[in-house]
Parts: C-alpha cells; structure tokens; sequence
C-alpha cells in the first residue's frame, strides 16, 4: 500500500500508514520507510523524509540505497543540501 503512495507524492497518507502500523504492532520494514521517504522525497517533503530516515535508525531497521538516495534527493530538492 506505501508504494502506491510514492507514484502520487502522498506523503501525508504514506507517513500516516507508518504510525498506524506502528500503533498496530505492526513490524515496519526497510521497503516500506523506503516507500514513504520516496513519497516525501517527490512532494519535497525534505525534512519529513530526513526524519523518517533518522526514525529507521532509531528503530534498527537496515537501510538500503533507495532509502538513502530518495532522502538525499528530498534535501537536494528542498535546498537542504
């Protein structure tokens, strides 16, 4: 479902899929902080997909190079960078 969001930059609807997943106990995996920190990176959303970032590493969860990349680009875009 997080990815359908990154093809239309809903950020707001893939962050919010995080806390409910959250709130449901639900283990929240690198593909899908990667998905939501796409969607903030295509609604240059920069500083929502820097804290997503920061919030997988709080919680342990491995980073790839799309999470990465999407979060660097988000700050490119945003003049952040």
């Amino acid at each position: 479902a997080t990815s359908a969001f990154v093809k239309v930059g809903e950020w707001q609807q893939a962050t919010q899929l995080l806390h409910d997943m959250e709130h449901c106990s639900v283990e929240i995996c690198t593909i899908t902080y990667s998905a939501a920190i796409s969607a903030c990176e295509k609604a240059n959303q920069w500083q929502q997909a820097s804290r997503l970032l920061q919030r997988m590493s709080d919680d342990r969860v491995e980073m790839n190079n799309i999470s990465c990349n999407a979060a660097m680009s988000a700050c490119d875009k945003g003049g952040a960078w």
